[in-house]
């Protein structure tokens, strides 16, 4: 699609904060109107707007398109968005360690347990250890514990959380993210830390260097989001 708009601009509104295009206030991609919640998060979608060349590249909208997700879909069904979450803490990866006497298990401890063991004891839940693939069911009060404090979170955290916690195939991870002093690049560490072992262990594609970028490029935008939000 050609560029059709010159001047990009944000503005406050009773409800919130809105980009506009020549003007124009923008809607979202389902139609309603694009309202967001901060001037931060306004200014950021804004900067994609001000990116675009002679055409617009519709996958440089990473700002945009959580928005209008957040807007869209998990305004109007966050039930579904946290059942989708807590299915995460019952199968996360930070749970699901190596064997004991592997080097991988050392590894796992020493990068995984202190980010488990800090959402433990913020959250007031208890997750079980589990060496090996074979599944162990969590404890229903934590999960129900973690379902009321995901339902305390608006939509625009809420669709933040859900792009990282499937990232990270961890919702431990999502929620430290969320956390104001949150260190994307470390917290990313952990999420890859069995892939880059791999990737250590037998060697790297180039393909598979390009796709992990990726997913870190999302995994930090959406902590980058999330943080705008509040």
């Amino acid at each position: 699609m050609k560029r059709f708009y010159k001047d990009v601009s944000v503005a406050e509104t009773d409800l919130g904060w809105t980009v506009h295009l020549d003007g124009r206030p923008i809607k979202t991609q389902g139609g309603q109107p694009q309202v967001l919640p901060s001037e931060a998060m306004a200014e950021m979608l804004a900067a994609e707007w001000c990116a675009q060349g002679e055409k617009i590249d519709p996958s440089s909208f990473r700002f945009r398109d959580m928005a209008d997700y957040a807007l869209d879909v998990v305004a109007r069904d966050a039930e579904s968005v946290i059942d989708k979450l807590v299915g995460y803490a019952e199968t996360d990866t930070l749970c699901y360690r190596a064997d004991p006497e592997e080097p991988l298990y050392r590894r796992q401890q020493e990068v995984w347990e202190p980010i488990l063991a800090a959402m433990e004891a913020r959250e007031g839940v208890t997750l079980h250890r589990v060496s090996g693939i074979v599944h162990k069911a969590q404890p229903a009060t934590s999960l129900n514990t973690l379902r009321q404090r995901l339902a305390a979170l608006g939509p625009f955290h809420l669709a933040a959380l859900e792009q990282i916690t499937a990232l990270a195939a961890s919702l431990c991870v999502g929620l430290e993210a969320l956390e104001e002093a949150a260190d994307g690049e470390g917290l990313w560490a952990a999420a890859s830390l069995e892939e880059e072992w791999q990737a250590d262990l037998w060697g790297r594609e180039e393909e598979a260097e390009e796709r992990r970028a990726k997913r870190k490029g999302d995994f930090l935008a959406a902590i980058e989001f999330a943080q705008a939000a509040s």
